[in-house]
């Protein structure tokens, strides 16, 4: 596996690979990988010539600096897990790399960035499009693979590229999930191990709502959910929405034919979780 730090070597790179006609997979991430991110570069392997990966601690879309500084940065352990994932090539660059100049472009996605992570992380979104349309000018993607456990994310980096017409096709590929159901996210590395277990609660929550969405009030089924979290005694809230799939727009009733997703973000020993579900499944 090659290690490049360079944004102009990979250029380079990536318009030699495409002169040859071959396809290039991108996985972007920010380091401390676990099987989640392991299945995205299994699942670029399978479709792809080349397949990237990128790791990058992007400063642009934290909007609080504590975050910033804690986030998990495990560089030797990650290389060694994407060598054995057998990735062609890891995007390892820092900050001048990707923001050679102070990065002013404003996006607008509309309600996407407004609501749920958007409400609680502003200009989280912005940081996103920033960081991913520069990575997707120096990878030159065929296909890029991003995680369902980052829906909103997921939603976003959809819209970014049909506004800006860019020639990559975004694969949505499943949450991994540990044994206990929590979904796997780096940030876990800062929980305990009693955090760990006792953090697989959102999931059960989220699967509560889920089985109860096509019976009961969405009104009730919200506040019997908001019940349980405050019964846990350990899970700071931020929010917990039922909402359309497509728009993410609150949902207020159930429509036959409608795709929805249960999304929910708390904090857990001052380490904050997001997950979400699918209805229907």
């Amino acid at each position: 596996m090659e290690v490049l730090t360079s944004a102009k070597t990979l250029i380079a790179l990536s318009n030699k690979w495409k002169e040859e006609g071959k396809s290039i997979g991108f996985v972007p991430t920010m380091g401390a990988l676990h099987a989640g991110h392991l299945s995205l570069v299994a699942k670029s392997k399978t479709e792809n010539d080349f397949t990237v990966v990128s790791i990058f601690v992007n400063p642009n879309q934290f909007n609080n600096l504590s975050d910033l500084e804690k986030y998990p940065r495990t560089f030797d352990r990650d290389k060694e897990m994407l060598e054995l994932a057998e990735a062609d090539l890891l995007f390892f660059p820092g900050v001048d790399e990707i923001y050679p100049e102070p990065d002013l472009r404003q996006f607008n996605f509309g309600k996407l960035e407004k609501v749920m992570e958007g409400e609680f992380r502003p200009g989280h979104f912005n940081g996103v499009a920033q960081v991913v349309s520069r990575l997707f000018d120096i990878v030159q993607p065929s296909k890029a693979y991003f995680g369902e456990k980052d829906f909103q994310q997921l939603a976003v980096v959809k819209a970014l590229v049909k506004q800006l017409n860019l020639p990559v096709e975004i694969i949505s590929c499943p949450t991994f999930r540990e044994k206990n159901g929590l979904a796997m996210s780096s940030r876990n590395e800062r929980l305990s191990e009693d955090g760990k277990n006792k953090a697989s609660i959102i999931f059960k929550i989220l699967k509560e709502i889920q089985v109860n969405l096509p019976i009961l009030p969405v009104e009730l089924i919200k506040a019997n959910a908001l019940n349980l979290v405050q019964e846990t005694g350990i899970l700071e809230l931020e929010y917990l929405e039922i909402a359309f799939a497509d728009t993410l727009e609150k949902a207020t009733h159930i429509e036959e034919g409608k795709h929805y997703v249960i999304c929910m973000a708390a904090w857990m020993e001052g380490v904050r979780l997001i997950d979400n579900v699918k209805f229907p499944e």
